[in-house]
């Protein structure tokens, strides 16, 4: 049997953390590592790293600070996409309403491919400017 290396999270750059990882903790349904909260008395803080997980505690997502971001230009080829996330949803009802919520957390729309009959879906992006599709799977 052969050993593999085991996917810990995906690390995503932002110039503001606490603010990516409160969106995709929201879109996602995920928790904080223990630790990585928000400062509990509502006070800005510094945190330049920060984990979410799932709700058994495995890790999902990280946010890693950096001091410049260049938002991908997709679908023009400019800025590269470099990477995406793909979320799934299982009816048509449920993408629309699941773009409406990506969008009332700062999400923006860049691709409505919606009247695609084998594959319709949205591409947006989050508040950093990855890019993530929503489709019906």
């Amino acid at each position: 049997m052969a050993d593999y290396p085991r996917l810990l999270h995906t690390a995503i750059d932002t110039t503001d953390c606490r603010g990516l990882a409160e969106f995709y903790r929201e879109l996602l349904g995920l928790q904080y590592r223990p630790g990585d909260e928000p400062p509990a008395d509502g006070s800005s803080d510094d945190a330049d790293w920060l984990v979410l997980t799932d709700a058994d505690g495995t890790r999902t997502l990280a946010f890693q600070e950096v001091p410049r971001l260049e938002p991908t230009t997709w679908p023009e080829h400019d800025v590269p996409m470099q990477m995406h996330l793909d979320l799934t949803v299982p009816t048509v009802e449920e993408l629309q309403r699941q773009r409406e919520r990506a969008e009332g957390l700062g999400a923006r729309l860049r691709l409505d491919r919606t009247d695609d009959p084998d594959e319709p879906l949205y591409v947006l992006v989050d508040p950093s400017g990855h890019p993530f599709c929503l489709f019906v799977a």
